[in-house]
């Protein structure tokens, strides 16, 4: 089949299952629905497998469907970007951009990065999500996403943005109060501040010292699922916080936390930007990327 004839068929199928049923894609392609089901039928004989499984209230993906799908969007996106870029490669990046990231870190670090890049790229219009537990990355919702620790997810690319540790703090008052911790059993009997986030393991924390590898159970009277909630109370004296340092670098900073088994590291979060590969050629996706990368370098550096 010609190049132009294979795509408008990976076109037609994006549609297909943008709309969720035969008859909205044929409302939106303006042809009868058993002219799309028809349509259908001749792309899965024409490749020999079977895309979707059809019930009279939804479209459910083969997993040759899956595929079919996930290529056919990333390769529409990049013949959509590579015109832009022969158009007019001068041109400025455009049109709406969609951004998720974590309640605090979104708060604290993206949203301003977001205000310089808006005003870099008037003609680019970004929408902001904050959410206490991130949507999955398969879901087609954002653009981009913010996200701490390398994604498991081939389908999706994921760009180092700058390195984070997480470290274990506590206001002087409560360490001058309960004492300073040792080793990481000590932790047992401390008052721990708990953070409820995605699926991680509540009340339990890995640390690592060169080859050695502890895990504790740790129990306090507080939680929440919200970090910056959780580094309020270390301030207060309510316990020890296992935090991002890109949270409480100015607390360690200016004194009020401290830094305890520093010799022993937690699992690192390292900060990612998260998108379709589709989207890899795109200049809005391309040039906000960039832009978080750069902006949270310099703020590494300082």
């Amino acid at each position: 089949m010609a190049t132009s004839a294979a795509s408008q068929e990976m076109q037609f199928f994006s549609v297909v299952m943008r709309c969720g049923s035969l008859s909205a894609a044929a409302r939106e392609l303006q042809v009868s629905p058993p002219a799309v089901s028809k349509r259908l039928a001749a792309l899965e004989a024409r490749l020999g497998v079977t895309l979707l499984n059809r019930t009279t209230r939804r479209l459910a993906l083969t997993p040759e469907g899956e595929t079919y799908l996930e290529t056919a969007r990333r390769i529409l996106g990049e013949i959509e970007s590579l015109e832009r870029e022969l158009q007019g490669a001068r041109s400025e990046p455009s049109g709406l951009l969609r951004v998720n990231a974590t309640l605090g870190f979104g708060r604290m670090h993206v949203a301003p990065a977001i205000a310089s890049f808006a005003r870099a790229h008037p003609k680019i219009e970004v929408q902001l999500q904050l959410s206490v537990n991130p949507p999955a990355l398969t879901e087609d919702a954002f653009d981009v996403c913010v996200r701490f620790g390398e994604p498991p997810d081939a389908r999706v690319i994921a760009r180092m943005l700058a390195p984070n540790r997480r470290l274990l703090c506590a206001s002087p008052a409560y360490l001058q109060r309960r004492g300073l911790p040792r080793t990481p059993h000590d932790l047992a009997s401390h008052d721990v501040i708990a953070i409820r986030q995605g699926n991680e393991a509540y009340g339990l924390w890995r640390l690592r010292s060169g080859r050695r590898v502890e895990t504790v159970r740790v129990r306090g009277a507080l939680s929440t699922n919200d970090g910056e909630i959780a580094v309020n109370w270390a301030l207060a004296g309510h316990g020890i916080v296992l935090r991002a340092e890109w949270d409480v670098a100015r607390y360690l900073r200016s004194g009020r936390l401290r830094q305890v088994l520093e010799a022993w590291q937690p699992p690192p979060a390292d900060i990612y930007a998260v998108y379709p590969a589709r989207h890899q050629a795109t200049m809005r996706v391309r040039a906000f990327v960039d832009h978080l990368a750069d902006t949270f370098a310099r703020r590494s550096a300082e």
